[in-house]
């Protein structure tokens, strides 16, 4: 039996792109990366690195920090854009908060400059439950509010948990919200040193993800916020179903044998009432990085007919880390509206599968994976509005 969609009603972004989904939209269809040349982000005073940062802007009353003022434009957005697609606020409004590194500019502020002394207020600012308890404070929302953590597989995370709330009964809304502003200098540097970030090269060069001479991926930053409901006048997309499940092999390779990767894209499709014929797309994880991409494509040709095609956003949008599906999942719901599936160029001889550029999107369902480090697999089933 099918389950239940639940409907993406409302979408705010805040990226490297800028402030607002539709510079996102705007990026992404330019085939430009966001990513630029940044200062103070390397190993050493004065390097340059490539990565897609989230701009120093929003509104300084929503906090200190980049992070806090981020997550609450998003969210914000993405409340007042279900508003105005027809979304009334029923009585439970829940909010989950995707989150791996939270507030990492306080905190090494905290440690590194004001040797841990601070008043009360701006220590409180630190704190996970802060962001939330604000929003929850703006909208007078009285549902259950908590944060979700599961590295990169953190968005699908929040998504399969926020359906699970609504198929439940235990809220009519959520608000979900996926935040990662977690660029510094020992971040990257480690990150680098791990032999996936890359920094050195122009996006384009550096991740080409299902394509040769790819070398991992460009390090980025985003908040992403969706409002999901039952009840949606004007959705962008469904959420049909997804599952996670947990490799139990290293703390960051894929297990080889790819059993566990594969039972988990099967297990989402089950969830979801949905049979592998039926997906048209495949919205990889798609770093760059040479085991993760070898995994998905694998799982592609095993699955999947030989019409889905596959891509992945993260040469344009870099990798956001605890936020990347989220982006990702923001790219196939605006898609669906939009009636195109943005994906980067292919600059250099790639799987057989692979779409090149903006694409004409057709009716089907999408099916979004996000590997994360530690051994998180995870899949969600999206389809157009009915």
């Amino acid at each position: 039996m099918a389950a239940k969609g639940v409907a993406i009603c409302g979408i705010g972004v805040v990226s490297g792109y800028g402030w607002g989904r539709e510079a996102l939209w705007d990026g992404l269809m330019s085939g430009k990366p966001a990513a630029t040349v940044v200062s103070g982000l390397g190993q050493h005073p004065g390097d340059e690195v490539w990565a897609a940062c989230v701009s120093d802007a929003g509104n300084p009353a929503d906090g200190p920090s980049r992070f806090a003022r981020a997550m609450r434009a998003a969210a914000r957005e993405a409340i007042g854009d279900a508003g105005d697609r027809g979304w009334q606020p029923g009585r439970r409004v829940g909010l989950l908060h995707a989150v791996v590194l939270g507030e990492v500019d306080l905190w090494r502020d905290f440690y590194r400059a004001r040797g841990g002394a601070l008043p009360m207020r701006d220590y409180l600012a630190m704190m996970p439950s802060t962001p939330m308890s604000t929003v929850m404070q703006e909208y007078g929302f009285h549902g259950p509010a908590m944060n979700v953590s599961a590295m990169c597989a953190s968005g699908n995370a929040g998504l399969i948990t926020a359906k699970s709330w609504l198929d439940a009964g235990i809220v009519d809304d959520v608000v979900f919200v996926a935040t990662d502003l977690s660029l510094t200098p020992e971040n990257v540097s480690h990150f680098v040193r791990l032999g996936v970030a890359i920094v050195d090269a122009e996006p384009l060069d550096a991740c080409r993800p299902f394509q040769s001479g790819s070398r991992g991926f460009i390090m980025g930053e985003a908040s992403v916020a969706f409002v999901l409901s039952s009840r949606a006048e004007r959705p962008y997309a469904l959420t049909l179903g997804g599952a996670m499940s947990h490799d139990a092999y290293h703390v960051t390779s894929i297990d080889p044998d790819l059993g566990q990767i594969t039972g988990c894209f099967q297990d989402a499709l089950a969830n979801a009432g949905v049979p592998a014929s039926a997906v048209r797309y495949l919205n990889a994880h798609g770093p760059g990085t040479v085991q993760c991409d070898r995994a998905e494509a694998a799982v592609l040709d095993h699955l999947f007919p030989a019409n889905t095609e596959v891509y992945s956003v993260k040469p344009l949008t870099g990798h956001c880390q605890g936020a990347a599906s989220a982006v990702e999942v923001a790219v196939t719901a605006l898609g669906y509206d939009r009636g195109l599936v943005p994906a980067p160029p292919v600059v250099a001889t790639g799987h057989p599968r692979l779409l090149d550029g903006p694409s004409r999107i057709t009716d089907g369902i999408t099916i979004k994976s996000s590997l994360g480090m530690g051994g998180h697999n995870s899949a969600v089933v999206l389809a157009p509005p009915a």
